[in-house]
């Protein structure tokens, strides 16, 4: 990847990581602070809770449309910045937002009613809140992303992975590229960034074969077996972490990283 293109892409990951975080603890905070878990106060967090996912939304987009545009510069392609389409934004999640959010109190409840004591029920719906801010806060990524994408110039992009561990149905996806018209496919707790292949010809399907089988290989050494379409073992499942140092890149079930948490 050329200096320029690379320096774009690491500091938008880390703007869109800022935004995406500060949802998600802003989120995290006020359904710790609920007290009675009663309809009125979740009510009360619904109404809180909207208006700062869509700024994170809205501001996450901005990120994205700006930066497929000063990608498209850098590799000398001249098209405009493509605006944030905020109703295509608001509408990337096919529910509303007061139904969606009213989800977490769904889990705390159904908790209690198989007996698990407050803390561990509250603890729940704070999992589950998670995963519809991190999955939404992606949402607007992708959706701006296919969007700009579409206008750029270019034809292919390709999944980038971020931080220093993905699942291994993620990495895999990292190997391949796809077509600008195509919404990258997530799963909750995704949150993969994107890169446009600056190629004026079909790169072939395959990027990177080498990372493809080092994950196959990986994961059938660690679970007794692979499949090519990352389907059993699940790979959604599968953490594969990036080390730098003798040891290398490592696998674990996604389950290891959250045993103080309750199933």
């Amino acid at each position: 990847m050329p200096l320029q293109r690379e320096a774009l892409l690491t500091a938008y990951q880390r703007s869109v990581e800022v935004t995406r975080d500060s949802v998600v603890n802003f989120g995290l905070e006020i359904w710790g602070e609920l007290g009675s878990y009663r309809d009125g106060d979740i009510d009360r967090f619904i109404t809180r809770m909207v208006p700062r996912l869509r700024s994170g939304q809205y501001r996450i987009a901005s990120l994205t449309a700006a930066y497929v545009w000063r990608s498209a510069r850098a590799d000398g392609i001249g098209v405009p910045l493509v605006p944030v389409n905020r109703e295509l934004i608001a509408g990337a999640r096919n529910v509303e937002p007061t139904v969606e959010y009213r989800r977490p109190a769904i889990t705390t409840y159904t908790a209690l009613s198989k007996k698990q004591p407050l803390a561990q029920a509250i603890a729940a719906g704070a999992i589950r809140l998670n995963d519809l801010l991190t999955t939404d806060m992606q949402l607007a990524k992708t959706a701006q992303a296919r969007a700009s994408l579409q206008r750029s110039g270019y034809t292919y992009y390709r999944r980038v992975l971020t931080g220093a561990e993905n699942c291994a149905l993620c990495s895999i996806a990292s190997t391949q590229r796809y077509h600008v018209r195509d919404l990258m496919p997530i799963h909750p707790g995704c949150d993969c960034g994107v890169e446009a292949v600056g190629a004026d010809y079909d790169p072939g399907q395959v990027l990177d074969p080498d990372l493809l089988d080092q994950v196959h290989g990986d994961v059938s050494a660690f679970a007794g077996g692979a499949d090519r379409g990352g389907r059993d073992p699940d790979y959604r499942k599968l953490l594969v972490t990036r080390q730098n140092g003798e040891y290398g890149p490592t696998l674990a079930w996604r389950s290891d990283a959250f045993t103080a948490l309750p199933a």
